[in-house]
């Protein structure tokens, strides 16, 4: 594997930003500030900064490539493929792909979790950014947890979440029904035999959470809207909330040393499309840890700078919420820091522009998967001048 030295760059090292040069050997970082032995491949980073790849837990946005319009399927591979492109264009090195085993058919079916989860494990040496699954479990799919239980036990699954999507506002019915291939009348009886089984669902909740606390998977609980709602869940392990819906909850999740996940997009865009809690609000609070791309890639690069540009937090400390925490939050001790020992996940980015950095090249695992300007590379290196002298 080709060697990489990144010269000149303004890098994310702890809590500050410095100017210095990092290299890489095979895929780690192999030294920071160092201008000795160069690798093969030179990379100009002057007036760039350097900072760690993101790290996405929760990202759904391949949804659009497999299902572009409602009814209109593209395979599954090909969604893949091109999500990966997304999110390596967008600083994403590390994204686990949010599936949803609904009691629905169609795009969220069990059918297409399991395709997903046989592409994704058949597909990663093809794919650039270290690809993952997240199952996001509703909690009413009670005919699924003998097969989830499965999977947790043999490893499969790389994060666990519990939703519960079955208290479906009508007007919001047309739309889930059109998504699931049903018609409205079909999609009220399917949901009429669902949620009749409710007295069923804690004890299931229970049996999947332990299988999974067995199997050293880390857990979520999607939309707790209480402090009830999070300590239950804590109870079972869970240590994740994932949007909790009010302050409230956030404040008791964060009490107990929970990780709290928002939206990065609700960053962006000045609140939630929902109309619940406002995450830049809970990050000025202390109240989230973590910012997820949710349904749009781009996102968290966007958060991170807006955050800055706003007051919120400075550039160093937002970066933390889209990199190291969730890197944390995911058990994963390899990356999100740039750090001598780390896996070489590294983002170049050129923020002259306002609120629209531009992603310059990434490198995920010690390769340089994705370039937009060619002048920055330095194909030859002080190393290979002298081996050849030598010679």
């Amino acid at each position: 594997m080709t060697d990489i030295f990144i010269e000149a760059g303004r890098a994310l090292l702890g809590h500050d930003i410095v100017e210095t040069s990092l290299r890489i050997a095979g895929r780690e970082i192999s030294a920071v500030g160092t201008d000795q032995g160069r690798g093969s491949l030179g990379i100009d980073a002057g007036g760039l900064l350097v900072l760690p790849g993101i790290v996405d837990l929760h990202g759904d946005a391949f949804e659009r490539q497999m299902m572009p319009r409602p009814g209109v399927d593209f395979p599954i591979d090909v969604a893949l493929l091109d999500s990966d492109r997304q999110a390596i264009g967008n600083g994403i090195t590390t994204v686990y792909h949010a599936t949803t085993w609904s009691w629905e058919p169609g795009l969220r079916s069990g059918d297409n979790a399991r395709c997903l989860l046989e592409a994704i494990e058949s597909m990663r040496p093809q794919l650039s950014a270290d690809t993952r699954f997240h199952l996001r479990h509703e909690t009413h799919n009670l005919d699924a947890e003998i097969e989830i239980i499965q999977w947790l036990t043999e490893g499969r699954i790389d994060l666990f979440a519990f939703n519960d999507h079955s208290n479906i506002k009508p007007k919001k019915r047309n739309q889930l029904a059109e998504r699931s291939g049903l018609s409205l009348e079909a999609y009220n009886e399917l949901l009429d035999r669902v949620v009749a089984r409710r007295p069923e669902v804690p004890a299931s909740i229970a049996r999947l959470a332990g299988a999974a606390r067995a199997a050293g998977i880390q857990m979520l609980s999607h939309d707790d809207n209480s402090p009830e709602m999070r300590q239950a869940f804590r109870a079972q392990g869970v240590r994740m909330a994932e949007f909790p819906v009010n302050e409230e909850t956030a404040r008791d999740a964060a009490g107990a040393g929970d990780f709290i996940v928002f939206g990065a997009p609700n960053v962006v865009r000045g609140g939630s499309h929902t109309g619940w809690t406002k995450a830049s609000d809970m990050i000025a609070k202390g109240l989230c840890s973590v910012l997820a791309s949710d349904y749009y890639y781009p996102a968290q690069l966007l958060a991170a700078f807006r955050l800055a540009a706003d007051g919120v937090l400075p550039l160093a400390q937002a970066w933390q919420l889209i990199s190291a925490a969730p890197a944390r939050a995911a058990g994963l001790t390899d990356r999100g820091v740039l750090a001598a020992g780390q896996r070489a996940d590294i983002i170049l980015i050129d923020d002259k522009l306002p609120l629209r950095p531009r992603v310059v090249a990434v490198i995920a695992a010690g390769r340089l998967v994705h370039l937009a300007d060619a002048s920055r590379l330095r194909s030859s290196s002080a190393a290979p001048r002298q081996a050849v002298a030598a010679a």
